[in-house]
């Protein structure tokens, strides 16, 4: 029998998301009962946004939860490397084979023609994607290669016709060709696009079902496609619910915290995390809420999971972590926990110096550190009053301040202190009266020790929380508001970059 091979494949390119987690625990679950093996690749075609402390932040996250993987960048494996920057060039061999066998071919446009071509087919009543019109004649393209010319290599796709797809959970998916276009699988950069590094990486690494969101639905024609040019069996495709905001909208940081560095922040205990992830659409046969992670393998049946967009509650979640604090552990194992959240050397050793020169006993420390071992904080409106900032400066400095730390890919005190001194100096506002909101949102007082020290401390997750829990507090902005504020804030980068 073919022996069951899934994967997690994440892109280092942000924080480590509960819904990779969530993926990751259905793979792992589906491997290790059926006695397979579970892969973990990293996707990072994506150079620019790609990096090194992003993927360790994943590997870290994931182990915290005690999702373990037979294969990966970090423990080796027979079917390596397992990070797509190493297989570059048998990326591109793959793309040309394609082209050599008529199934794929050069595209030299630009994006403003394309742009123009995508109008001018939505304006005849036509689907915008790119289709196979794009092809040039052979001489033409031999023509343009000799010249040099920047290209990319697209599939071709057909245009008439439908694509049925046999989903796990979903059964047959039909689609429309006429709405796939003929997708980039090599950018002009010799990088692949994830849809031909996805489709090669699990033909090469023997993966035998493909476990994934929803979102990826769309995507399946394509890769179904390129199985077929290459001659491969394609894996089974198994297409999870995405899982949603208490207002059924999608899961995103900006109504919930969705990092799992930020729970793990909290004091959540990961056990309970996972318990919580895994009755993301799916349920133990006695329907019973708390369950470990080994009952859960012992358990699972991918059928059992339903497609009604599960809920991921932060409340329901800290209800069930109270319950595992609660019947899980005796007062030493509390103890132990305790100690290594809150007062491990890694944690604390470096608050040492901020805290040592400020006390006169250690009954000092806690009035005085506090917020950097709390959660979200206590704070009030009253707070953020400033006597040279009005309500809307407020808002903005707290704003301005989320995204351009959303965007910080190397998190140390030197580019956070960057960030904040090109905000202040493109809102023409002085250093002490931009961070005034910021120190209130962090620290819960202006009178603390460097809040550039202390966002370098917290980490990127709890900060970046409680700057979002700041803006909540105050109102943030409505839809509209939103929108002229985002062009300030464009307007705000392109003058300090």
């Amino acid at each position: 029998m073919t022996v069951v091979r899934t994967r997690i494949a994440p892109s280092p390119t942000g924080d480590p998301h509960v819904g990779t987690a969530y993926i990751a625990l259905f793979n792992m679950c589906f491997a290790r009962q059926h006695g397979g093996q579970f892969i973990l690749r990293i996707e990072d075609t994506d150079q620019v946004r790609s990096s090194a402390e992003s993927e360790q932040d994943i590997l870290d996250s994931l182990r915290w939860l005690g999702l373990d993987w037979d294969e990966g960048p970090d423990v080796g494996g027979p079917k390596g490397p397992y990070r797509q920057s190493e297989r570059k060039d048998d990326y591109k061999a793959y793309a040309l084979d394609l082209v050599e066998k008529g199934h794929a071919f050069y595209c030299f446009r630009t994006p403003e023609v394309l742009d123009q071509i995508r109008e001018e087919r939505k304006a005849a009543g036509l689907n915008p994607g790119i289709k196979g019109d794009l092809e040039l004649p052979e001489d033409e393209v031999k023509q343009r290669l000799a010249a040099g010319e920047s290209y990319v290599i697209r599939m071709k796709v057909p245009d008439e016709g439908t694509c049925v797809i046999d989903d796990m959970l979903r059964g047959t998916i039909e689609i429309d060709w006429s709405q796939v276009d003929c997708q980039i699988l090599l950018k002009s950069d010799g990088m692949p696009t994830y849809h031909l590094a996805n489709v090669v990486d699990d033909h090469l690494m023997d993966i035998t079902h493909v476990i994934r969101g929803e979102e990826w639905i769309n995507s399946a024609p394509k890769h179904q496609l390129l199985y077929k040019y290459f001659g491969w069996d394609m894996p089974v495709l198994c297409h999870m619910p995405l899982l949603r905001n208490p207002d059924k909208s999608k899961l995103s940081k900006r109504k919930n915290p969705t990092s799992v560095n930020y729970y793990e922040r909290m004091g959540f205990m990961p056990e309970a995390v996972v318990n919580y992830l895994g009755r993301m659409g799916w349920s133990m046969p006695d329907e019973s809420e708390k369950f470990t992670l080994d009952e859960m393998i012992k358990n699972f049946d991918i059928t059992r999971v339903s497609l009604g967009g599960p809920i991921f509650d932060v409340e329901k979640l800290s209800w069930l972590n109270g319950l595992w604090i609660r019947e899980n552990l005796n007062d030493e194992q509390f103890s132990q926990r305790l100690q290594k959240w809150a007062f491990n050397a890694e944690r604390m050793t470096p608050l040492i110096s901020h805290v040592k020169g400020r006390i006169n006993a250690f009954s000092d420390i806690l009035p005085l550190a506090g917020f950097m071992f709390s959660g979200m904080l206590n704070l009030t409106e009253e707070d953020f009053n400033h006597k040279n900032l009005e309500e809307g400066q407020v808002k903005r400095v707290l704003q301005f301040a989320l995204w351009k730390l959303e965007a910080q890919r190397h998190w140390n005190k030197e580019n956070i202190f960057e960030d904040i001194k090109a905000l202040a100096k493109g809102m023409e506002l002085k250093m002490g009266d931009f961070n005034h909101p910021i120190f209130v949102a962090i620290a819960g007082t202006p009178n603390s020790w460097s809040i550039m020290d202390s966002m370098a401390l917290l980490g990127p997750d709890m900060t970046r929380a409680r700057l979002r829990s700041a803006l909540n507090l105050l109102g943030g902005f409505s839809k509209k508001e939103t929108k002229r504020v985002e062009k300030e804030y464009q307007s705000l980068l392109s003058v300090i970059i």
